[in-house]
């Protein structure tokens, strides 16, 4: 069996991204989720340790100063970062390790464990991008005209990443990522080539 590695995963928001790890977190026993800590209020049906720590601004920057976190970064207005540490025992015990966090952040991981594999997860297109967003029925339309702005800063940076994988079709996305973090690569092999022509695309309307 290889040595258990670390995986960034990131995406725009809407682009699908906590649903695929968490799917493929109740398919794949091997595999853990890192839990980050954030500033941010816990929303309906977040559990402490669960889904993220939930910490007040002086904390996370005690956590901070100390070199606590494999990253760390500001989005919308919060804090986020990965608990150094809590990484470290994961892989320790023999579990591939996911990061759900985004390309600042996986710039740093880089900077720490360059072995570490990046995965962009990308819309088909901003519009069915924005459906997505309209149809959560969280935001209002200005919160949804920001996150949109976000989402092309966010995939401007994608190219950044080892592996692309197009939120089409949902089973077919995990399918891709189970067997980028098991065999290295996409599942589909024609997805490599029609990534790129997407992320052309979606920079191109961006």
């Amino acid at each position: 069996m290889s040595s258990p590695r670390l995986f960034v995963v990131a995406s725009p928001s809407g682009g699908g991204k906590t649903s695929l790890v968490n799917a493929l977190l109740q398919q794949d026993e091997h595999v853990a989720l890192s839990v980050s800590h954030t500033t941010r209020a816990p929303r309906p049906g977040e559990q402490e340790g669960v889904h993220y720590y939930f910490v007040d601004d002086a904390t996370f920057e005690a956590l901070a100063e100390e070199g606590a976190f494999l990253e760390h970064a500001r989005v919308f207005g919060s804090r986020y970062g990965t608990g150094r540490a809590a990484v470290t025992r994961q892989l320790a015990s023999g579990f591939d390790v996911l990061l759900d966090i985004d390309w600042q952040g996986a710039r740093q991981v880089r900077k720490s464990f360059p072995a570490a594999r990046t995965i962009f997860i990308l819309p088909p297109s901003l519009d069915v991008l924005r459906q997505r967003l309209v149809k959560r029925g969280q935001d209002s339309e200005e919160v949804i005209a920001r996150r949109m702005q976000a989402a092309r800063d966010e995939i401007s940076h994608a190219g950044e990443f080892d592996y692309l994988v197009v939120n089409d079709d949902f089973q077919s996305a995990l399918a891709d990522l189970h067997a980028i973090v098991r065999q290295g690569r996409p599942r589909r092999t024609e997805q490599i080539s029609k990534s790129r022509e997407i992320l052309a695309e979606l920079l191109k309307t961006g």
